[in-house]
């Protein structure tokens, strides 16, 4: 259960980070209209995997993509566009991580 639910979480990030760089490039980029029509395809579809997590709570999942989302982000700036992150990044990163597996897999009585 929890290696599915990591598992959309990753191709949640994919889908929403993914989707974001797609819109970033079509316009600030000016790669065009074709790049930004595929990032709103990538986001709408961000919003649909959320929905098959396991837990029936949305708050606590989106908290818990946070997490997801910056670790996310910061690897996708590093592989898409050579971004380097300092260590303050890095620890920021691993207390939303840390954050993250809190919110999402705690037990609960």
């Amino acid at each position: 259960m929890i290696l599915r639910s990591l598992l959309l979480f990753l191709l949640a990030a994919v889908a929403e980070i993914g989707g974001a760089w797609l819109v970033w490039q079509g316009l600030r980029e000016h790669r065009g209209w074709l790049w930004v029509g595929a990032g709103f395809i990538a986001l709408g579809l961000y919003g649909i995997v959320a929905t098959f997590q396991p837990d029936a709570h949305f708050g606590r999942i989106l908290a818990a993509y946070g997490g997801i989302f910056v670790v996310g982000s910061i690897v996708w700036g590093m592989v898409m566009d050579g971004y380097r992150p300092d260590r303050w990044d890095l620890a920021g990163a691993a207390l939303c991580l840390a954050g993250m597996g809190v919110i999402m897999y705690a037990p609960r009585g």
